[in-house]
């Protein structure tokens, strides 16, 4: 990502685009916790944190310090200074880890296993904030008409419906459209909490940390308990890390410390402040702030900040799952690029409607906020820690941080971040186990393509044969030239493409030029052009065949033809307008051996079989491609 020059009024106009934008997109999911935050705390396991003055400063004191630990100090001031060349998330965090430690050792296998099941809890939490945000703001409506309570459901599920059907637009143009709706929605946050506040100052005491401690301390259990309902305020800070690719952290620090975060606190002390003065409205005590005239435009206004919440993690999912697909972990994704500027901005279709028939599913099968509430946290506290531990691994090795700054560090985070998980493991039963379950289905889905791919890429060469003593027959009894240059795809330079050797054995003849063409996806997010191609001539400069290496970082859009255009810039001597692009395309065929079980085979054999296909991957031309079939034993 390319940020504007902030001396000129131009760029000054984009860095404000980009803050609006963000608000659009990275904040929606942490921006609307307090639909539910404070409902659940006050519900969660019967009841047994109460509407007591003692209570209510307890809670609100947690919340203020778990928002300012974790997210302004953890992720704004650390987290995102972890960035892979501007992207964020996860994987992106795993494989800048890895680059800083040595290859192969305990701590490489350990991260690369971290990263990867970050990334599978990510996708657990990716299901459950659409469903839980959409539902707690529809169901505002019964604040206002209790009678509309069997229409709450078809109604969430409509909303979902139209979300995710709008996703091929991008995030650039949701993020511009919903960026002013968010302006209104923090600014509307923070006029509902401030009548109640003025009328109970006193909920201000809450601030100081001291109540926390003397909450924790002195009733243990219900502050674990409690502890279980207050995460919910945090969640979204990791989505806000994998959206760093989409905006940059300028724009996302600005956006949170100057509009985001006073005006949820505000909200909160409001809530709190209601509470205190009257404890029956913990029912729903955010739609309670409002007049009852302003009920129901604050359920519209809801529910629209709502569906921006989804768009969060949504797009979050977009990015880890491209950099998960380049890194080797998934299959070939069909990426559709949505903005011309920012090349985070992304739309992938398969994730959208894989997400979107999870997200449904889960509304219909908890059909409210508050069932699916005990669902919620638990991947997100497991990333919590995750995220800290590969964050440090990453300060000791890349930048050589001493032992006692990574203590101050841990000491800071690891007891909140332990307590939170602690409690959330308490939910397992009651609903945190589909996350769990989402996250061991995908982390397993990405280890089992990871070695299928393995096993394969070793069978494939077998069977292609060495590239070198090819073209030496080829020198010794030369083919018949045709017209044109042939540009053969494939995975490295060692072995011969298997539709050259087919050409060259059965039609006996070869292009005037072939250019062997390797992709190689780097583990950092971008290439600059000039370090994009590499040409070898394979020890024959005067035998027209070439052998390319085109790196892509695991964000770019792997454009050969573009690559080729790089490539003849560079002295590589061919017509453009007659160039065929020829393709080996392996059918994985299951075999009886013991290299995986069976069920396993059988997963890597549907990827492959539903991976995008490299002429769109590559943005090849159909009419100038050809397709020549193998098949592989796995």
């Amino acid at each position: 990502m390319t940020a504007p020059h902030s001396g000129s009024a131009a760029g000054k106009k984009a860095g404000f685009g980009l803050v609006v934008s963000a608000l659009g997109v990275a904040f929606g999911d942490i921006g609307t916790s307090p639909l539910y935050a404070m409902q659940t705390v006050f519900n969660i396991d019967h009841g047994d944190v109460k509407a007591t003055i003692p209570h209510v400063l307890g809670i609100i004191s947690l919340i203020f310090w778990s928002i300012t630990g974790i997210v302004s100090v953890k992720y704004i001031v650390f987290i995102l200074r972890a960035d892979n060349d501007g992207e964020g998330g996860i994987m992106a965090l795993s494989h800048l880890t890895r680059r800083s430690v040595k290859p192969g050792g305990r701590r490489f296998r350990t991260i690369v296993v971290l990263g990867v099941i970050g990334a599978a809890l990510f996708y657990g939490d990716s299901i459950i904030t659409p469903a839980i945000s959409v539902l707690s703001s529809v169901e505002g409506l019964e604040v206002a008409a209790p009678e509309v309570h069997d229409w709450i459901l078809p109604l969430a599920v409509v909303i979902i419906v139209l979300l995710f059907a709008v996703q091929r637009f991008g995030s650039e143009k949701i993020g511009r459209a919903f960026g002013p709706v968010m302006v209104i929605w923090f600014l509307t946050l923070a006029l509902l909490g401030i009548p109640h506040i003025a009328a109970q100052p006193s909920v201000l005491k809450g601030l100081s940390p001291t109540y926390a401690l003397d909450f924790l301390v002195g009733e243990p259990f219900v502050a674990f308990v409690a502890m279980g309902a207050v995460v919910l305020a945090v969640t979204g800070a990791e989505s806000l890390y994998a959206d760093m690719g989409h905006f940059g952290r300028p724009p996302l620090s600005r956006a949170w410390f100057f509009m985001v975060m006073p005006c949820l606190l505000i909200n909160y002390l409001g809530q709190a402040a209601m509470i205190i003065e009257d404890p029956t409205k913990i029912d729903s005590p955010f739609f309670h702030l409002a007049p009852t005239w302003a009920t129901l435009p604050l359920v519209a206004l809801a529910t629209l900040a709502t569906v921006i919440a989804s768009q969060a993690v949504i797009s979050g999912a977009y990015s880890m799952s491209r950099q998960a697909e380049r890194l080797g972990y998934l299959p070939r994704l069909t990426v559709r690029q949505t903005s011309e500027h920012e090349g985070g901005q992304i739309y992938v279709p398969a994730i959208n409607w894989m997400l979107f028939g999870g997200v449904i599913v889960l509304m219909l099968m908890f059909r409210s906020s508050e069932r699916l509430a005990a669902a919620y946290g638990v991947a997100v506290t497991s990333m919590f820690i995750i995220t800290t531990l590969m964050f440090l691994v990453l300060a000791r090795a890349r930048w050589k941080w001493p032992t006692w700054r990574i203590a101050l560090v841990l000491i800071l985070f690891a007891p909140l971040e332990i307590i939170f998980v602690s409690a959330n493991l308490t939910k397992v039963t009651h609903g945190g186990w589909l996350p769990l379950l989402v996250a061991a289905c995908v982390a397993t889905v990405m280890f089992t393509w990871r070695r299928g791919q393995t096993i394969i890429t070793e069978r494939r060469a077998k069977l292609e044969g060495p590239l070198l003593p090819f073209l030496d027959d080829l020198h010794a009894d030369p083919l018949m030239r045709v017209p044109g240059t042939a540009v053969f795809m494939h995975p490295n330079k060692e072995t011969a493409p298997l539709a050259l050797r087919e050409n060259a054995s059965f039609n006996h003849v070869i292009h005037e030029n072939v250019l062997i063409v390797t992709t190689v996806s780097a583990n950092i997010p971008h290439v600059p052009l000039d370090e994009r191609v590499t040409i070898d001539d394979l020890g024959d400069p005067f035998d027209h065949i070439t052998h390319l290496t085109v790196r892509f970082g695991f964000m770019d859009d792997q454009d050969v033809p573009a690559a080729l255009e790089t490539a003849r810039d560079m002295g590589v001597d061919f017509d453009a307008d007659e160039v065929y692009y020829f393709l080996s395309r392996i059918s994985v065929q299951m075999s009886q051996d013991s290299s995986m079980p069976k069920w396993r085979k059988r997963v890597v054999i549907g990827l492959a079989h539903n991976a995008a296909t490299p002429v769109q991957y590559f943005r090849l031309p159909e009419e100038r491609t050809v397709i020549m079939g193998a098949n592989v034993a796995l």
